[in-house]
């Protein structure tokens, strides 16, 4: 399907505010959000389905001209096909009617894209983390997500209330006067809508092309570099030589004793058990209601401090240089996955990637993630061969300068965004030191493909999918066959 484009000048922008809806609204979001995850398991299942025969059939002997066809998984077909099916299959016919076919829309929708991530998975056309086939969502464990795009979606007039397709008008926990100018005056437009329940509470996140105007920063010509840390949340230290630290607010270790002190009221209350069909007791849903909202208020404050930081240093700085930091493996140590976590590094990262380009138009630097920026001395430019995580102290051999290790590594990124490639946004990849060994083979790059796994006799599925053919699948020609297992 066609990309959107947004108009010369227009950037998309989504506004999230809370809703406060009443008991009859919240039964009716829930319905569109079950209907979603219907509409989803459906459409894994008929697909999957053609998989199975054929691998039924292929056990029998049967020729490859004989095997049942496949079934494309475009959202267009899947669209056809359900469109049929929910009059007659006895899991729809009876109450599909009660929602908006954009309930439905949404499930289709993210089963296609779910099998495409896994198709280009297996072309090795996808980056990050191999993905497997989709399964289905569990009604327990399913997040309550709902997608509108067509039909009423507006804000009204009030500016209390939000509209959307067979849902009527919700109540908002806070006004929406701001949007409602821009769209009264012209400079935005909405284009979606999306209600979600996360963190114990309603939310709709308005989609909309917005008309943006980019905002000078207040130092243009100063580089920053961030070292991103524990103790302290962030040193950063710019091109002039000025070093400033941010202290990590540490939201979860400041909840700690409430929770613990929750967790315990929770576990002498009577809660489920799936294996015995037993329900929980009033007590334990308050208790546990309870203890979710200490979780939700410190996601909220995380949250809270994470855009203050990095809208700060975006609205500042020209140039903003980075640690490509491997946050997945520092999560695998027991001893710190739970502060690196709290600190949320990956998050700082990525809301200054979208902050500084798309607000500011501002350059960002990521450096190379073997680039030795607390090893390197600030000074002399001196690389040590060695320096342990226990010592926060860095001593140059060379020079004799002193200097806290953090503050070190924040001067040794500002000064890398000057020898910055232009236009391939990763610094530190030059051959212009010389060459140190790192311990534990750290110089060695990490392996970007795994190793292929064989299939496996007795799955069904069958060994390979076919050449589905581009009148199919309309949008997506393959041009090979995609192993399975």
């Amino acid at each position: 399907m066609k990309k959107f484009r947004p108009q010369p000048g227009f950037v998309v922008q989504a506004f999230r505010f809370a809703l406060d809806p009443n008991a009859v609204q919240e039964a009716a979001l829930r319905s569109h959000c079950g209907a979603a995850r219907a509409a989803y398991n459906w459409a894994v299942a008929w697909v999957e389905a053609s998989w199975w025969q054929r691998r039924a059939e292929e056990s029998y002997g049967i020729a490859e001209d004989g095997l049942t066809r496949w079934r494309p998984w475009s959202l267009p077909a899947l669209r056809k096909a359900f469109n049929e099916a929910k009059h007659t299959d006895p899991r729809f016919a009876a109450w599909w009617e009660e929602n908006s076919k954009e309930a439905y829309s949404t499930g289709l929708a993210n089963a296609a894209a779910a099998f495409d991530n896994y198709a280009k998975s297996k072309r090795r056309q996808r980056k990050g983390k191999r993905v497997g086939m989709p399964r289905f969502k569990s009604k327990r464990k399913a997040r309550l997500s709902c997608r509108f795009t067509t039909g009423v979606i507006r804000i009204d007039t009030d500016g209390r209330h939000v509209t959307l397709p067979r849902l009527g008008a919700i109540r908002v926990h806070e006004p929406t006067v701001k949007l409602l100018d821009r769209v009264r005056a012209g400079t935005a437009r909405i284009l979606s809508a999306t209600v979600r329940h996360e963190r114990g509470r309603w939310s709709v996140s308005l989609q909309t092309e917005v008309k943006r105007d980019l905002t000078r920063v207040a130092r243009p010509d100063t580089a920053v570099g961030i070292d991103l840390g524990v103790k302290t949340l962030a040193v950063m230290a710019d091109s002039t030589g000025e070093i400033r630290t941010v202290a990590n607010p540490g939201h979860y270790d400041a909840a700690r004793k409430q929770l613990r002190r929750a967790s315990r009221t929770v576990s002498r209350r009577q809660g489920p058990d799936r294996r015995t069909g037993q329900k929980p007791s009033r007590r334990w849903e308050k208790a546990n209601a309870q203890r979710n909202k200490v979780h939700h208020r410190v996601a909220n404050l995380r949250q809270d401090a994470l855009h203050k930081l990095t809208t700060s240093v975006a609205a500042e700085y020209g140039t903003v240089v980075v640690e490509d930091l491997n946050v997945a493996g520092m999560l695998r140590n027991r001893r710190l996955a739970r502060r690196i976590a709290d600190a949320a590094f990956g998050e700082i990262r990525r809301q200054l990637d979208y902050k500084t380009r798309r607000r500011h138009a501002t350059r960002l630097v990521v450096a190379n993630r073997w680039y030795p920026s607390s090893k390197t001395c600030s000074g002399c430019g001196a690389v040590k061969a060695k320096l342990a995580l226990h010592v926060r102290t860095f001593e140059c051999d060379a020079c004799g300068l002193v200097i806290d290790r953090d503050d070190n590594a924040a001067l040794n990124l500002a000064a890398l965004a000057a020898a910055c490639v232009t236009g391939t946004g990763v610094a530190g990849d030059q051959d212009t030191a010389p060459a140190v060994s790192k311990p534990r083979g750290a110089d060695r790059k990490t392996r970007a493909t795994r190793p292929r796994h064989k299939a496996e006799a007795g799955r069904a599925g069958g060994a390979a999918l076919p050449h589905q053919r581009q009148e199919e699948t309309r949008d997506r020609p393959q041009t090979e066959a995609l192993m399975l297992w």
